[in-house]
């Protein structure tokens, strides 16, 4: 019986060791309403923490787009993100700087907002939170694209990780000529971060990649197809790199604030490309998050659990 127990003891400890199976958190689009919503991020943000994530990751949206894009908003989500226990990894979402030059968002110079997100928020090569992650950004290996310091990837247990800036509003695309010239640029960083994913996932024989940006590219099916929509070349790219890998895909986001599974991507031959899947988390009046569970030698590797605080359930309309 010694026997036995001190055997199933050391594969419980090296099977952990070789980290078969782990879980992060994924969460974002909050807190919108700011006067009410941060003891509810507070709850949540202390959930996490008990349940000891590898790490968490923040799918952009730090407020509404109708409240002010103030220094001080962006000080506050920095100490919010460095108070979760674990690393919590950060995409940029389209209310943080493509929406500020509304009236009620303070008409800030939107260039200017996003200019000082990465001065304020991207210069180390770390996550957020009381432990850091080491990220590998875009500027570390491909100087071409020094700018675009949000882009970042990392690996656990042999399944790739990568953040790409994709926000809401059309990706910046459509508002005026400034716009559509940064998008431009970042479209080509971005188109370029995937593919090098991919092509780092066929190298080195990743079991599963999982990418991580804010607006929700699926949406309607026309953002596929229109010359207007800031994110058909996007999905093109993901759709045409998947056909050709058998790889496990997850495809984070969140914008539209509800929370769905499923398999968002149709090949050339017009049928669901199976080895892809789309998680959008909740947010806005749903302050609550999802648990990702990655076993990385399973062939469909990723397993999910909603988390649910009470506290945090709405009850009013807004």
């Amino acid at each position: 019986m010694k026997i036995i127990l001190v055997l199933t003891t050391l594969c419980l400890l090296f099977g952990n060791a070789l980290g078969a199976s782990f879980k992060f958190i994924a969460l974002g689009d909050m807190p919108y309403n700011q006067a009410t919503d941060f003891p509810k991020f507070e709850r949540l943000i202390k959930y996490i923490n008990s349940e000891n994530p590898s790490f968490s990751i923040f799918v952009g949206d730090t407020k509404s787009g109708s409240t002010p894009c103030t220094n001080e908003h962006f000080e506050k989500m920095i100490g919010y993100f460095n108070s979760f226990k674990s690393p919590l990894i950060y995409s940029i979402g389209d209310n943080e700087w493509t929406d500020c030059h509304r009236v009620l968002a303070g008409e800030y110079d939107p260039l200017e907002r996003l200019d000082h997100i990465r001065k304020t928020q991207f210069q180390q090569r770390t996550s957020f939170g009381k432990v850091k992650l080491r990220l590998i950004r875009q500027a570390d290996v491909m100087p071409q694209y020094a700018k675009f310091v949000e882009n970042s990837f990392w690996v656990k247990n042999h399944v790739l990780f990568v953040s790409v800036h994709i926000p809401g509003s059309n990706n910046n695309l459509g508002r005026n000529e400034e716009s559509r010239q940064e998008y431009i640029l970042r479209n080509e960083a971005n188109l370029a971060w995937i593919a090098h994913a991919y092509q780092q996932a066929k190298e080195k024989k990743y079991a599963a990649m999982i990418f991580a940006f804010q607006a929700d590219i699926f949406y309607s099916p026309e953002l596929a197809t229109s010359s207007s929509s800031g994110y058909k070349d996007s999905i093109e790219l993901f759709r045409e790199l998947s056909e050709k890998v058998s790889t496990p895909i997850l495809l984070i986001h969140g914008d539209s604030h509800r929370l769905k599974i499923d398999q968002p991507l149709y090949g050339s031959n017009k049928r669901i490309i199976e080895t892809v899947y789309r998680l959008e988390v909740m947010g806005a009046d749903q302050m609550q998050a999802i648990e990702i569970r990655v076993d990385n030698q399973a062939s469909s590797p990723f397993s999910f659990r909603p988390i649910l605080i009470l506290d945090n359930i709405s009850t009013n309309n807004h």
